[in-house]
């Protein structure tokens, strides 16, 4: 009995085991082509995405899958590491409000930048940290980022800095997960503590609904 109670606490604490669950959002679709776009992967993608939605700037964040070798995965796929790829999010952003620099911070700021596969208990290769570039200009932004945050740490940084190739959208019940399933037992142990870490670091960030 105390081993059945021990799994099922794994299992209540890790990102995704309600696949059927079906996500039901009304809002109304926004034009998104006036934003540029950037991408990472930081453990559990419904923590990353609430990360980013509550920072000043930022207009979406859409949940899915990066850094793999296959096509079209799935969540069933990706969740076997076998198809390499890491739980991403693709941030739209106004680059007048938030810096690519800035969002650089916010990753690093709202994860353990040193634990290797993984973020708290979502452990395994798909949910490894990989922080993507676009161009010349990113990569030096990270790596100098990179460079001045690894001071701070007794143990290597752990995310992997990657040239981005495609962005593969995660399926419809994963998106705005967070928002709209806030007493799911996962997004109350996990996810809303990690994002109120966060918000708690970077009040400085925040979106205005955000910070009070």
């Amino acid at each position: 009995m105390k081993y059945f109670i021990i799994v099922l606490s794994i299992l209540l604490a890790s990102c995704g085991t309600t696949t059927s669950q079906k996500s039901e959002d009304s809002s109304v679709k926004q034009d998104l082509s006036k934003f540029e776009k950037a991408y990472f992967a930081s453990g559990c993608f419904w923590c990353v995405e609430a990360v980013y939605e509550s920072v000043r700037g930022v207009a979406e964040s859409i949940s899915g899958y990066a850094g793999g070798h296959t096509d079209n995965p799935t969540y069933e796929a990706s969740n076997t590491g076998r198809t390499g790829h890491a739980e991403a999010v693709e941030i739209y952003y106004d680059p007048d409000v938030v810096s690519f620099e800035t969002l650089v911070k916010v990753y690093f700021a709202s994860q353990d930048p040193t634990q290797v596969n993984g973020q708290g208990p979502d452990r395994g290769s798909q949910y490894r940290s990989i922080i993507f570039y676009q161009n010349d200009a990113e990569k030096k932004i990270i790596e100098d980022y990179v460079a001045i945050l690894s001071k701070d740490y007794d143990k290597p940084l752990a995310a992997e800095i990657m040239p981005f190739e495609k962005f593969w959208i995660g399926e419809d019940y994963h998106q705005n997960f967070e928002r709209l399933h806030p007493n799911q037992s996962y997004i109350r142990n996990v996810s809303i503590p990690r994002l109120k870490r966060f918000q708690a670091k970077h009040p400085e960030l925040l979106k205005e609904d955000e910070s009070h």
